[in-house]
């Protein structure tokens, strides 16, 4: 019996896969336990609109990802900040400060996890900041770190 199963069920399939299963092991455990829906032409056919919008939400999420990136890649961010003699800054820059600068001079919102900083900046000078917006898609952001 095909079934299109609704939550992942470990060594069976997982969420929206269709599958065949022994019509007791379906009709006794799957379908009472509602873990799974028999595959017929009206689950079916709610199966692929589901897919559909999905993949029609993941490509808006894209685009808007894409421009987003344009958008970052085109900015250089001026920092200032306290600084030694030497060029060493007192205390440093992170992502949660980049991010919040970009929300506040650009009105840019990037969540703090998804700046890809190595390390701390704790000298002054240009830098280029790696941003992930999407999956495949990211943007550099020059930051320019002077001196107050």
């Amino acid at each position: 019996m095909k079934v299109i199963l609704k939550t992942d069920i470990k060594g069976v399939g997982r969420k929206d896969d269709i599958i065949n299963a022994n019509d007791g092991y379906a009709r006794n455990f799957l379908f009472p336990k509602q873990l799974a829906v028999e595959a017929n032409k009206e689950n079916l056919a709610k199966l692929k609109e589901k897919k559909d919008s999905e993949a029609y939400r993941k490509e808006q999420e894209l685009e808007k990802a894409k421009e987003q990136a344009a958008k970052i890649s085109g900015l250089t961010l001026e920092l200032r900040v306290k600084a030694g003699e030497n060029g060493k800054i007192f205390g440093g820059i992170t992502s949660k400060e980049i991010s919040e600068v970009l929300k506040e001079k650009h009105n840019i919102e990037i969540d703090k996890k998804r700046i890809l900083l190595p390390e701390t900046i704790k000298i002054l000078g240009r830098f280029s900041v790696e941003i992930k917006l999407y999956e495949g898609v990211t943007g550099k952001l020059a930051i320019n770190v002077e001196p107050l």
